[in-house]
């Protein structure tokens, strides 16, 4: 049975992911695909899922730019309803000659709409309803067969449909936790308008992502990329069900990793009972990056190492795949859709080399956020340790050295994320953060050790609260925790002089710091 499905399209927009989110928390399958996807194509999609509806994102552009992405008009008529939010109300009304223009005062951030007719999309809401606003441009007229539902001071169009067609426009973002009733905007369309069924159940799934493995392989044999974290090791679980002894586990050690990671993973692959291979590329790894200070570089000199390891490995034990633990939110960071900015480059994704010697590279979590990964390792009966471990990026402690990489740099930055991890896991304020660790600056600064000038390296903390990673909070740290790590890390680290808190939020910083 094929799923009911809504269809993001994607104008650019940060927040075209967490309208995907939303609808997923709705137990609504969606993808996001880019804004030129044609009518045609979207029947090839029909295909595979039931394409129940189309919501076209937010975006940094104006309607009037040169190249500004356009959407082409067999989308907006088809019988497939369609919501435009932000970005797409714009771009729907100038489709229809509708009155886009500059506003006269741009809208960011907590706004209020006056709801002048609480049916279709905004069925439900109240008169009055905060919402999150972020545009420059503004619709201010639409053709007779528009009906305005509602305004704000600033936008006298806030929110459309089309009588005759099941089109409907939205200024505001009601994927944004700061939009109160934005969850009811977006149930209203895909229950009430698209008519979805919530179907979509990750932990019911399991068994497909088995078989695709087994599909792709087929009697091949395979390696697979397990770093001892949650996505690898689940997709390694999911593939060795699916490939038993053609199954291979290859731990790279690139000599980026956490204090005591290599001695974990070794344990890791034990317990999973698949065959493991340690491979110690440290040195290799160390060589390639000497010199490189652009992190962006760093990515894809990591991704591209990590590829020639996997290729070398394999061809030792005859086996033409790689599996990955690549998952969604590393493909639409990396900018896999034409309008998607690059955040960051993955390493499994935007770093892999044009060319490989893999026959193919299979990645049974592609189409998932963590948090729902994480669901599928429960239902694995994974570890503990691995189910609620902190995610670690690929690059390791490359991309948490700011500027160029030595040998000393990482031993810094590891001996400060020791201190770190061991005083918020010692405290039990672990339980209520996604991430937490440190990271050596580029900056240096003026200091007093031993009752002499020392001049010397900047530590900052990171820790952020998050349920999927796609927007965090900073941790609120108590005062006294954050002055014994700073303490240790200034009296055990030589090196250090001063130690810094980052409480800055995602949007507008990412998580890691490169």
């Amino acid at each position: 049975m094929k799923q009911d499905t809504i269809l993001v399209f994607d104008f650019g927009g940060q927040y075209a992911h967490l309208i995907s989110r939303r609808i997923r928390e709705n137990n609504v399958y969606s993808e996001i695909v880019p804004n030129t996807t044609t009518l045609s194509e979207i029947e090839n999609i029909q295909r595979r899922v039931n394409v129940k509806g189309i919501i076209l994102s937010g975006g940094p552009s104006s309607i009037y730019e040169k190249n500004a992405p356009k959407l082409d008009k067999g989308v907006l008529y088809s019988p497939i309803p369609v919501l435009g939010i932000c970005y797409g109300l714009q771009l729907i009304a100038y489709s229809v000659n509708g009155e886009v223009t500059p506003a006269k005062k741009k809208e960011y951030g907590i706004s209020f709409a006056t709801i002048k007719h609480a049916k279709g999309i905004l069925k439900g809401l109240h008169r009055r309803e905060q919402i999150w606003m972020s545009h420059g441009d503004s619709v201010y007229s639409v053709p007779d067969n528009f009906e305005v539902l509602a305004s704000t001071e600033n936008c006298p169009v806030a929110a459309f449909m089309d009588r005759q067609n099941e089109i409907y426009g939205i200024q505001w973002h009601p994927e944004v936790v700061h939009t109160k009733n934005g969850a009811r905007v977006i149930s209203n369309f895909i229950f009430d308008i698209c008519g979805c069924k919530p179907t979509w159940k990750v932990v019911g799934m399991l068994d497909r992502y088995v078989d695709e493995v087994k599909r792709q392989v087929g009697k091949d044999k395979a390696v697979v990329a397990l770093s001892g974290g949650l996505d690898s090791s689940t997709a390694a679980t999911i593939a060795s069900k699916a490939l038993g002894r053609n199954l291979t586990a290859v731990f790279v050690d690139h000599g980026l990793l956490r204090g005591g990671e290599p001695k974990q993973v070794k344990v890791l692959g034990k317990k999973l009972g698949i065959n493991f291979v340690y491979v110690d590329a440290s040195r290799r790894f160390m060589e390639a990056l000497k010199g490189v200070t652009d992190p962006e570089q760093k990515r894809k000199i990591i991704g591209r190492e990590f590829i020639r390891v996997f290729e070398e490995t394999a061809k030792r034990y005859n086996a033409k795949y790689l599996v990955q633990g690549t998952i969604y939110p590393d493909r639409i960071e990396s900018g896999q859709t034409k309008n998607s900015k690059v955040i960051k480059t993955h390493h499994n994704v935007g770093g892999i080399p044009s060319v490989i010697k893999f026959k193919g590279i299979v990645e049974p979590l592609r189409e998932l956020y963590k948090d729902e990964v994480r669901k599928i390792a429960k239902q694995l009966k994974l570890p503990k340790e691995i189910v609620y471990r902190q995610p670690f990026p690929g690059p390791g402690l490359a991309v948490r050295i700011v500027g160029d990489i030595t040998e000393r740099k990482v031993e810094i930055v590891r001996n400060a994320d020791n201190i770190v991890r061991a005083e918020i896991i010692g405290r039990g304020l672990d339980k209520g953060m996604w991430q937490y660790f440190a990271v050596l600056t580029d900056t240096k600064s003026t200091g007093v050790k031993g009752d002499s000038r020392s001049y010397g390296s900047v530590i900052a903390i990171r820790a952020v609260e998050s349920t999927d990673a796609m927007t965090a909070s900073f941790s609120r740290i108590p005062y006294e925790a954050l002055e014994t790590i700073s303490t240790r890390i200034t009296n055990e680290i030589p090196e250090v002089v001063r130690v810094v808190y980052d409480i800055t939020n995602k949007p507008p910083s990412t998580i890691e710091w490169e």
